[in-house]
């Protein structure tokens, strides 16, 4: 069976479905028959749309060297207990804080996984994909503030990451940006607690709030208030509002140099605040149909079709561009130990199925969007059955390989078999590059080795291709023919 055409009928017929579906994709069984007839269609479009057999062309330009590098961390990283060891390791502030501990992490997962210490290597970093056709997501590695001086210098890192993509070949690079870093973690904390308590109980009057765009719906876990919280005080207020004027000084400076400005997804405890300092942000610089400031849909939670149905709705009536990142999410054994702490559900969905039919509906929702001309999208996935069937639904609707309302998007050191099998259709790829001291990254590194463990296990595809085209380029250099 070629490698291109390994979708599941049921994926294929999910996705087939929610492009036209008004609801949320869990669809009853009597609808699968009409679903059938477009599945043979989508098979035939998967099939023109990414191609993977050819293995010399995908890998096309990638040096040997560098393939081999790639395929020895990945078969690490596929080895559960090898993982474990090196995480807990990192835990301990003894080991991680050494110059043994920094040095280790530095020649293995931060070399794989990182663009670098510096601005300078991260904007290499870019330059070098931007060369080989893709771009770069530029991530200053900061984890969350505790108070406000620590928001400032983060801030001031955020703005020195827009000047280093001001300055690199237009369109080549964007920036991540974490609210957790630009507002203290308690404030938001308190923040979405208010929040969640006015979606129970909207007449609740907030008088910090600058906009009414939804940040939850009915079936978001509200259950994490579970009483009436505290007005905020004066001071919590002035803090809110230099939070909020942080995010504005970079937005600004986006939109000064026409740089697109991703705002990650976190835990469920603090999203409600940072999707309201998001659309806060929106609403300042997506007007006229450009978009600059992008929010986060993490597709694992229950809740996520019914907000982007909902931001939709507010984004058309307040007149400016829906601009998201779509993922599945990185905070799975977080969310399921608070729930189970709780004794409530969890707000990830129940099974990983769901979780793919919901990105793939979400996926189809936001890139008839994008055809329409109403939105901007990246589609930041490693699973290769998404990104196969979205690249396919672009082109079934007509969407331009050159249009800058769709991007793909894959960690650095991640599923880079479908981020070059996207290159080489002609879509818009880019490598999300975090970047900072070793010693900053490494809760980073943890997380990328914790959170997405079945990911790293399930590498088999990159590692098959890889495989496949180092053994091609042996026998052709044993055979006398030039490789690269």
């Amino acid at each position: 069976m070629a490698i291109a055409s390994r979708i599941p009928k049921r994926v294929l017929s999910s996705f087939a479905a929610a492009a036209s579906a008004k609801l949320p994709e869990a669809a009853a069984g009597a609808e699968a028959a009409e679903v059938v007839p477009s599945v043979q269609v989508q098979v035939q479009a998967q099939r023109q749309a990414l191609e993977f057999e050819d293995t010399e062309r995908l890998f096309a330009g990638e040096r040997s060297t560098s393939l081999v590098r790639t395929l020895a961390v990945l078969q690490a990283l596929s080895v559960g207990p090898l993982v474990d060891a090196a995480t807990a390791a990192l835990r301990v502030p003894a080991v991680a804080g050494s110059a043994l501990g920094r040095a280790a992490a530095r020649a293995t997962a931060y070399q794989h996984f990182c663009a670098g210490e510096t601005t300078e290597e991260a904007a290499e970093a870019v330059r070098r994909l931007w060369r080989g056709g893709m771009g770069g997501i530029l991530d200053y590695g900061i984890e969350d503030a505790e108070d406000g001086p620590a928001c400032d210098r983060n801030a001031a890192g955020f703005l020195a990451a827009v000047d280093v993509a001001a300055a690199l070949p237009p369109g080549s690079a964007s920036v991540c940006i974490k609210i957790t870093a630009l507002c203290p973690i308690a404030l938001l904390q308190k923040v979405s607690d208010l929040l969640r308590w006015q979606q129970k109980q909207p007449s609740l009057h907030l008088p910090w709030k600058v906009h009414g765009f939804p940040v939850l719906s009915d079936s978001s876990p509200l259950y994490l208030t579970a009483s009436e919280p505290q007005a905020l005080t004066a001071e919590e207020e002035r803090e809110l509002d230099m939070a909020h004027g942080r995010l504005l000084a970079i937005g600004d400076r986006c939109a000064e140099y026409d740089i697109p400005l991703l705002v990650d997804a976190e835990y469920a405890a603090v999203q409600p605040a940072i999707d309201y300092f998001t659309f806060a942000g929106a609403l300042s610089f997506n007007g006229g149909g450009r978009p600059i400031v992008h929010g986060t849909i993490q597709a694992y939670l229950r809740d996520a079709r019914d907000r982007l149905e909902a931001m939709a709705r507010a984004a058309e009536g307040e007149r400016v561009c829906l601009a998201l990142k779509l993922v599945r999410g990185a905070y799975l054994a977080r969310e399921t130990r608070l729930a189970a702490s709780l004794g409530v559900p969890s707000p990830i969905h129940s099974s990983i199925q769901d979780t793919h039919d919901c990105y793939n509906g979400c996926a189809a929702f936001l890139l008839d969007r994008v055809r329409r001309g109403s939105a901007s999208v990246m589609l930041a996935t490693h699973n290769v059955a998404s990104g196969q069937l979205a690249a396919a639904r672009a082109q079934e609707l007509g969407i331009a390989k050159g249009d800058r309302g769709l991007q793909f998007a894959q960690l650095m050191g991640m599923a880079d078999g479908l981020s070059l099998g996207l290159r080489n259709a002609g879509f818009q790829v880019s490598k999300y590059l975090p970047y900072g001291p070793v010693e900053n990254i490494i809760p980073y590194l943890i997380r990328r080795a914790e959170e997405n463990r079945g990911l790293l296990s399930a590498s088999s595809f990159d590692r098959q291709l890889l495989r496949k085209e180092l053994v091609r380029r042996f026998k052709a250099a044993v055979m006398g023919a030039p490789v690269s």
